[in-house]
């Protein structure tokens, strides 16, 4: 019986995107849920967890059989199929399940998840922000984006603020941007001290509007 702490997922569907996120999660000692079609898949992710269901009929009653409404998180990962990942999410959210996640492939497919309840992830769209991001800004490492306006984003510090002092940057000030932390070889400080001064292949994570980073970003 799983501690009462424990995070329980369920990952419906084992596409590319479903299937690394299961594994992810199980080989992160998560207990998971996985349920697919394609009984090859199934078979694969045996080896990753026990929970692992082939169904052909992933109407709310076989999930249910299965376990899914059990589940602290679910993540249903069939964008490809619009009408069948919006019933899906619909049973989920019924069952009682407190976090739901649907992938979606459009806006539109993506509206209608989040007006039944779900999270909405995009992740060919992130990926391919990703990647433009990094194509534009040689400076430019990572981010996460917490809503359509604010990031965290890892930088390379630019040569201009090279042996300066995090005050001394006064990015704050000029940018508006917070400095939350710095990489610095194997080495993250999260306590970022104002008299920290900056050397050669530091990262800075800095937390701010996107369009006070991209302003930074060409600035520098």
């Amino acid at each position: 019986m799983r501690k009462k702490e424990e995070t329980a997922y369920g990952v419906i569907g084992l596409g590319r995107f479903g299937e690394a996120l299961a594994i992810m999660l199980a080989q992160s000692g998560k207990e998971v849920i996985v349920v697919d079609r394609d009984e090859s898949k199934i078979k694969e992710m045996r080896q990753y967890t026990e929970c692992a269901f082939v169904t052909e009929n992933l109407s709310a009653e076989t999930l249910k059989e299965i376990g899914i409404q059990n589940c602290d998180v679910v993540i249903i990962c069939i964008g490809e199929k619009a009408d069948v990942s919006i019933l899906i999410t619909m049973s989920v959210i019924e069952m009682g399940v407190p976090r739901v996640i649907a992938k979606a492939f459009s806006p539109e497919q993506g509206a209608v998840l989040e007006k039944i309840g779900a999270e909405v992830v995009y992740p060919e769209r992130d990926m391919a922000l990703r990647l433009g991001k990094r194509l534009l800004s040689n400076s430019f490492i990572d981010f996460v984006s917490l809503c359509d306006s604010v990031e965290i984003r890892q930088l390379q510090a630019p040569e201009s603020l090279l042996g300066r002092t995090v005050e001394e940057t006064q990015m704050r000030r000029k940018y508006r941007l917070n400095i939350i932390a710095i990489v610095s070889g194997d080495h993250t400080e999260i306590e970022v001290m104002p008299d920290y001064r900056l050397k050669q292949g530091d990262i800075i994570v800095v937390i701010g509007k996107a369009e006070n980073i991209d302003t930074f970003v060409n600035i520098i």
